[in-house]
């Protein structure tokens, strides 16, 4: 049922006094066509005691006092010495949440002195349209003229079908104690139209690039890589839930590789690959175009991390303690061994 917002009458206070007793809200709001939020509303904001109960000209009395009453200047009005301090913060590429954060470490017990992030947001985004605005947005780190609803509604795009989820993995792989179990993603290129599969073995933190035309191919990619290591080390493979990997059977289908898939928002459950990840950004920054890698650009940029020494392995590399791990079958030519 739609409702249409309006104040309340006297009429509805002496209808809400009357049924309170003897009524539910919901029926209450129904038999004035009122949302039963607005109902609740009132008469939790007049409502004397529990004995006398709501009481309908004290509540008319209150609202006519209220509704003259002048409303509050906001914090951050543009005439006041917040905003000015706000502004002198933005425009030295401060982020609303730096600027919060700090104006209440600052004056800890001094609320009209503190404004929250959104807040500033707001005051922001319902600027008149001129040139202070134009600026101020340009000095946020995204710098969009419109922002986003945080609610989207529901994902619409293609779902990934059987999907496993990372809590029916079994323990050993968590324990890192057996080899063969992979971490996988993507690093996007410029404008999400290039990318780079990332492969990272969980006991040894062996890496492994694959070039993928378009995130579409991603399975192919990623199928080729793995069928180049031994079958007894490409036990199962761990994947962030992006719409690439709706071919994963394809994948288990040509490797005999079990796909996981983390939880959405939750990359600390592939925490190996979101590491290497960053490093890889030394050899292939954001923005850049990569699908002008060739494949033996990536195993070039693969073997030099794998020959880097890592802390988490006793300052060994990688590659070394790959070379120690028994292999019990072959894949064939190009087999990492």
């Amino acid at each position: 049922m739609t409702y249409c917002y309006r104040h309340l009458t006297a009429e509805d206070r002496a209808a809400i006094m009357m049924m309170r007793t003897t009524h539910s809200i919901r029926a209450i709001s129904c038999h004035l066509g009122r949302a039963p939020s607005t109902v609740s509303r009132e008469i939790a904001r007049h409502t004397i005691d529990s004995i006398k109960g709501y009481d309908a000209s004290l509540a008319g009395y209150r609202a006519r006092l209220t509704r003259h009453r002048p409303r509050q200047r906001p914090k951050l009005h543009p005439d006041g010495e917040l905003f000015e301090v706000v502004v002198h913060l933005l425009r030295k590429y401060w982020s609303p949440q730096q600027i919060a954060r700090t104006l209440k470490r600052m004056s800890p017990n001094d609320s009209h002195r503190q404004v929250s992030h959104e807040a500033i947001y707001n005051a922001l985004y319902v600027m008149p349209r001129g040139s202070l605005k134009k600026e101020l947005i340009a000095c946020l780190r995204q710098g969009n003229g419109k922002r986003r609803p945080r609610s989207r509604g529901s994902d619409r795009r293609q779902q990934i079908p059987d999907l496993v989820s990372i809590h029916m993995r079994p323990p050993e792989i968590e324990d890192r104690l057996m080899p063969g179990h992979w971490e996988g993603d993507l690093i996007i290129g410029a404008n999400n139209r290039s990318a780079v599969g990332t492969l990272v073995e969980r006991t040894t933190r062996l890496v492994i690039l694959a070039k993928v035309d378009g995130t579409t191919a991603a399975a192919v990619g990623f199928s080729d890589k793995l069928n180049e290591v031994p079958r007894s080390l490409r036990l199962s493979m761990t994947y962030d839930p992006g719409r690439e990997m709706v071919k994963h059977a394809e994948i288990t289908q040509k490797t005999g590789t079990a796909i996981y898939f983390a939880d959405p928002h939750s990359p600390w459950q592939r925490g190996s690959n979101e590491n290497t990840n960053g490093l890889l950004r030394q050899y292939l920054p954001k923005g850049t175009d990569l699908s002008v890698y060739r494949q033996e650009e990536l195993d070039a940029i693969a073997d030099s991390l794998n020959t880097r020494p890592r802390k988490t392995l006793d300052w060994r590399t990688p590659l070394e303690v790959y070379a120690e791990v028994p292999k019990k079958s072959v894949a064939g030519p190009g087999t990492l061994q």
